[in-house]
């Protein structure tokens, strides 16, 4: 019997009655488009991994239990593929979502027009997808993106379309799930190419390399950059929190303007101060007692 596919739209989700799943990364390659990675982060309850081994890319292409690795990119009449598996059924407890992600190799995201994450059953591969998601970038300058998550719900789990990205590329998307990072400030300036394939080293796992070949060759440059916040969208930096509304009334105490969106706001200007010599106007013959 052939299995139904849920054409997703963002931020849709679907449940999964499979115990395996094959999420692969399909794209058409041509002049221009560059290379795409499939990676996976498993995360604990925070939102966060447990430590870097739970950061699955092409240098660090299985997890040490197993349950999540990597599959070589292959060749198809229909374009590129690059796919991760993972074995819901047999994680551990402690993870709660495996982030599923794509990099990119030079050039951003505007670059590739028709990426799209199908999700598969392990158990049939060649057959028809549970789901699929065609990804497309917000801004067209992102160098990662989420394009989908596997959450645990209850018993079970279920597929999120996401299409979340970050124009830092994999360092960006690393260190946003809290990878360590180790940084080596070389003053320089920093070399856009080396960003997805050589632009840092996490303890535990080396993101140099070759992204096509995930053959492990040594790291290039270390970043010069510090780790960056997602631009937009998930995971946030809990923003600040702003001071408590003023109580009803008149007058009320002077307070400094709230932060706008992205950026602090320029400090308000001082009052002036009162003119000694102001005197209000003589009053009107109606407001004058009676002799």
């Amino acid at each position: 019997m052939a299995r139904m596919t849920h054409a997703m739209l963002k931020g849709s989700n679907v449940p999964l009655d499979v115990s395996a799943v094959r999420a692969v990364l399909r794209w058409t390659p041509g002049p221009g488009v560059p290379d795409v990675d499939a990676s996976a982060l498993l995360l604990g309850h925070d939102g966060r991994v447990r430590s870097d081994e739970d950061f699955v890319f092409y240098n660090q292409p299985r997890h040490p239990s197993g349950v999540v690795r990597r599959l070589p990119k292959k060749q198809r009449s229909d374009g590129w593929t690059d796919a991760v598996e993972a074995d819901l059924a047999a994680l551990d407890p402690s993870v709660d979502q495996v982030v599923l992600a794509a990099s990119s190799d030079g050039e951003p995201f505007g670059h590739v027009g028709d990426l799209r994450i199908l999700l598969y059953d392990t158990a049939d591969p060649e057959g028809d997808p549970v789901a699929l998601f065609d990804v497309h970038p917000e801004t067209g300058e992102e160098t990662a993106i989420i394009c989908g998550e596997l959450y645990r719900r209850g018993d079970g789990w279920k597929f999120r379309a996401v299409g979340q990205g970050y124009p830092t590329g994999l360092v960006g998307l690393a260190t946003a799930f809290g990878i360590s990072v180790d940084e080596t400030d070389t003053g320089g300036a920093v070399d856009e190419d080396a960003t997805h394939a050589a632009a840092a080293r996490p303890a535990g796992a080396d993101l140099g390399g070759s992204g096509a070949s995930g053959d492990g060759s040594p790291a290039g440059p270390a970043s010069p950059f510090a780790p960056p916040a997602p631009a937009y969208g998930y995971p946030h930096a809990a923003p600040p929190v702003p001071a408590g509304d003023p109580a009803y009334g008149y007058p009320q105490p002077a307070s400094p303007p709230p932060y706008g969106y992205g950026y602090p706001q320029p400090a308000a200007a001082a009052a002036p101060a009162p003119d000694p010599a102001f005197r209000l106007p003589p009053m009107g013959p109606q407001f004058l007692r009676d002799a």
